[in-house]
């Protein structure tokens, strides 16, 4: 028989979403850009404390600070990142969906991006304190709970 500590069939089920997320918000001002499928991964993309880069087949998608965009390049400005406080294990089902379904309800557009322990939900600046208050009211708990 299996116990709690074994490898066994009860550890592979799948964990309970908790009640209420924890989250805070990161103030670097970011903007999303796109660049052609075959660009080069450009030195600016990766710099800053947050920053991601993503190729698909038809596209290389850049977040990064906006200050190191440079003149011209079309891009997405003016978001700002929540950041689920994970680590969240693989197992863990509908995270991001509980924190997203408040603020589409809310008719906040997002960006979501998702490492390895946890999410990101870029929101347009505008919109923090009405997401916020969404969130609030969804059971999610803003654990760095000051103006920015």
């Amino acid at each position: 028989m299996f116990g709690p500590t074994s490898l066994g069939p009860t550890n592979l089920a799948p964990t309970r979403l908790p009640r209420n997320l924890k989250y805070r918000t990161l103030v670097e001002r970011l903007a999303v850009c796109r660049l052609a499928s075959g660009a080069s991964v450009p030195d600016w993309a990766l710099q800053g404390v947050f920053f991601c880069v993503v190729r698909a087949v038809d596209e290389l998608s850049v977040v990064c600070p906006e200050d190191l965009l440079p003149y011209g390049l079309s891009a997405e400005r003016g978001w700002m990142a929540l950041k689920l406080e994970g680590p969240f294990p693989f197992t863990m089902s509908g995270v991001l969906a509980s924190f997203l379904q408040p603020l589409a309800e809310a008719q906040i557009p997002i960006f979501a991006i998702s490492t390895f322990d946890t999410d990101y939900v870029l929101i347009k600046r505008e919109s923090l304190e009405r997401a916020v208050a969404a969130l609030r009211a969804a059971g999610h708990e803003r654990v760095d709970d000051k103006a920015r």
